[in-house]
């Protein structure tokens, strides 16, 4: 606009000089000229101001993204044409590829989410498709497409809304559940098949065996005693899970539950040829359920004397710290001297039925679910189970409880 206000100017006073137009009306056409540029100008803005779109989101008083922003689960909100309007943190966060005014189909990648859109825009109807994403992890969602109409006379939805719901959590869940059974039956299947075959070897060929009998029926009762075992480890997991939002208040000293484990396993430590030491000083209280930390401390240490026999040394100690977080803590550590536990086994180490060797596991009577036990125990008293190992040099367990005093 100034270029052509000064090109006027010239002009118009080119006119005026060489006498072709009066000095008056000269002024006048260059205010005509000057008004006429002005209102083009200003009328070209108003139409790029409306030919541009606008997003919803760009806005900050906008209802729906106000809305959209304050959902608990990732939301999405397109246009007819698939285009982002407005998508809230939790969206971004699913997918940072994301971008407002951009088609959705470049940052969700899923043709099937792409389809489900589709079919909302031309059927009018609520879409629902669960998919799953395995980079950089697995998950799988659940994605609500709906279409909504503005307006009471659009033949056509002109928004589409995406709600995705985390499945992933619930899949796991199913996962564990389902390995669960399947290892439990088989735990089961194996003292029970033991105890058919003896049976049937007893009723049969070995019917007038006195010797046979005698060994069979020693068998026969190990076996029993590892289902007896296994069933009552369940039961225990069970009840432990079932409780596990009542936290203990009854005030309990650690170090008497120690020392009487330590002399309830005193006959196996004999066996196993290993000296126990206990080093504890005073007394150390915590809130807790007392039969439910023997359970703990008879699993690791029980452990400790049977898998950690090589070292012949078993040591306990009995200590309280501040924790990184400034929290008063009670420190319990077995710490065995045999030969140690590989790294890759350390994070799966308190997994129900996990092993590291399944036969030495099983020659020692283990069910497989003493440690899952010792998880679950710490988790309903708010502590937690640290292990470190190093091949060839033992393995040290250690548990850590809150302190009184500590919040909970």
């Amino acid at each position: 606009m100034r270029l052509m206000t000064a090109a006027a100017a010239i002009v118009f006073a080119g006119l005026a000089i060489l006498g072709f137009l009066a000095v008056g009306y000269a002024l006048a056409g260059f205010a005509i000229v000057t008004a006429a540029a002005f209102l083009a100008t200003r009328g070209g803005e108003a139409v790029g101001r409306r030919a541009r779109p606008t997003s919803v989101s760009e806005r900050a008083d906008d209802p729906l993204q106000v809305v959209i922003a304050n959902l608990p689960d990732p939301v999405i909100a397109l246009d007819g044409d698939g285009r982002v309007l407005a998508l809230n943190e939790r969206a971004r966060s699913l997918a940072p590829a994301l971008r407002q005014g951009e088609p959705v189909s470049l940052a969700l990648r899923m043709p099937e989410l792409i389809e489900a859109i589709g079919r909302a825009y031309a059927r009018g109807e609520e879409q629902r498709i669960e998919y799953s994403d395995h980079v950089p992890l697995d998950r799988w969602f659940e994605t609500v497409v709906v279409p909504v109409s503005r307006r009471a006379n659009l033949n056509k939805p002109d928004l589409i809304l995406m709600i995705f719901h985390d499945l992933t959590p619930l899949r796991r869940v199913e996962e564990m559940r389902a390995d669960f059974i399947a290892n439990a039956s088989h735990e089961l299947r194996t003292p029970l098949a033991a105890l058919s075959g003896f049976i049937e070897t007893l009723q049969g060929s070995a019917r007038d065996d006195a010797k046979a009998r005698e060994r069979f029926l020693a068998i026969m009762q190990e076996q029993a005693r590892r289902m007896a075992r296994l069933i009552d480890d369940l039961l225990s997991l069970s009840r432990i899970e079932l409780n596990a939002h009542r936290r203990p208040d009854t005030p309990v000293d650690l170090v008497p539950i120690v020392r009487q484990v330590v002399d309830g396993l005193e006959t196996l430590a004999r066996d196993r040829g290993v000296t126990v030491h206990v080093a504890a000083e005073g007394a150390l209280t915590v809130l807790g359920d007392r039969d439910e930390l023997v359970r703990v401390f008879e699993n690791l240490i029980e452990n400790a004397l049977k898998y950690g026999a090589a070292g012949k040394r078993v040591d306990i100690t009995v200590t309280q710290a501040v924790s990184t977080e400034g929290e008063t803590e009670a420190l319990i550590g077995v710490r065995d001297y045999g030969p140690g536990i590989a790294p890759e086994h350390l994070p799966r180490l308190t997994e129900r039925f996990y092993r590291v060797d399944v036969s030495e596991s099983r020659a020692q009577g283990g069910t497989g679910l003493g440690l899952a036990l010792v998880k679950h125990i710490l988790n309903r008293h708010r502590g937690r189970l640290s292990i470190e190992s190093v091949l060839g040099e033992g393995a040290t367990f250690t548990v850590h409880l809150p302190a009184p005093g500590t919040p909970p």
